[in-house]
């Protein structure tokens, strides 16, 4: 009888038990027949380096990356995606035969197949304002460029933060950089898209009103069970289309699936499955 090696990935973050990475790299398995174990690993705040070696020494092949680990990532990986050069961020790393690390960034990827496929929203000549200055926001700039949006407004409780991570990107387009106070003097935006995870919280990242007009779109890179803050806030507010980071979630990992297995797995049955 043949012997089946069951390869094993993991989803690293901390908190962590939230995710359903597991659940959604189970049904990819599943469609394809492949041999493979997914679990959450909860990542040590201040070892994580140490989490990378010992999963790797366990037999590990691959992991996807989540809050707050992004950019330690980054810095790990021995050969990096142009995407995760450019951004300095990491959401997927894949343990090579020859032993180096192979770092990807495909939140960006995620995001906009989930808005430009799923949704068949344009995004061409678009307001964007994109809130937050860390590790997921670094993911999704040059994707929302290369995407002709009209103009990027990146507002952050630290500005100096939002102001460099402009300057980064600034060679692909009309991208500013500030605090959330300068929003007030912004004309409203298309698109919303809050990376910062504290909505999670119940805490609303304090933009004012007038970003919003009735056909802006908001979108929360976080998900949960129910609703975020951010989410009952732009419902309130009327937005016009109020959408939470589930499909980003599912076309990142699809991604990576592809990254780490050589194929890519059909995302609607599973994204029809999870809503």
């Amino acid at each position: 009888m043949k012997t089946v090696i069951i390869e094993k990935y993991a989803v690293i973050g901390n908190p962590i038990e939230h995710s359903k990475s597991p659940l959604i790299h189970g049904m990819f398995a599943q469609q394809v027949d492949d041999a493979m174990s997914y679990d959450t690993l909860l990542g040590d705040l201040d070892a994580f380096e140490d989490n990378i070696t010992t999963f790797k020494q366990q037999g590990g092949k691959g992991l996807n990356v989540t809050v707050p680990f992004k950019e330690q990532a980054w810095e790990l990986a021995d050969e990096l995606s142009d995407y995760a050069q450019r951004a300095g961020a990491v959401n997927t790393l894949c343990f090579r035969d020859d032993g180096t690390l192979y770092g990807a960034n495909t939140d960006g990827v995620g995001l906009l197949h989930d808005l430009v496929v799923n949704y068949k929203l344009v995004l061409e000549g678009k307001r964007v304002l994109l809130l937050g200055a860390g590790g997921a926001s670094k993911g999704v700039v040059q994707p929302l460029m290369e995407a002709h949006i009209k103009t990027l407004v990146i507002a952050n409780r630290t500005p100096e933060r939002a102001t460099q991570l402009a300057l980064d990107f600034a060679d692909l387009g009309s991208i500013r950089g500030g605090s959330f106070n300068e929003l007030r003097d912004q004309a409203p935006f298309d698109l919303i898209i809050n990376a910062t995870a504290a909505s999670l919280h119940g805490i609303m990242p304090p933009i004012p009103e007038s970003c919003l007009f009735e056909d802006s779109i908001c979108y929360d890179l976080m998900y949960a069970s129910r609703p975020t803050a951010f989410e009952y806030w732009c419902e309130d507010q009327g937005a016009a289309l109020v959408l939470n980071g589930l499909g980003m979630l599912v076309e990142q990992a699809a991604a990576s699936y592809e990254i780490w297995r050589g194929r890519m797995p059909l995302t609607t049955p599973v994204l029809e499955s999870l809503q």
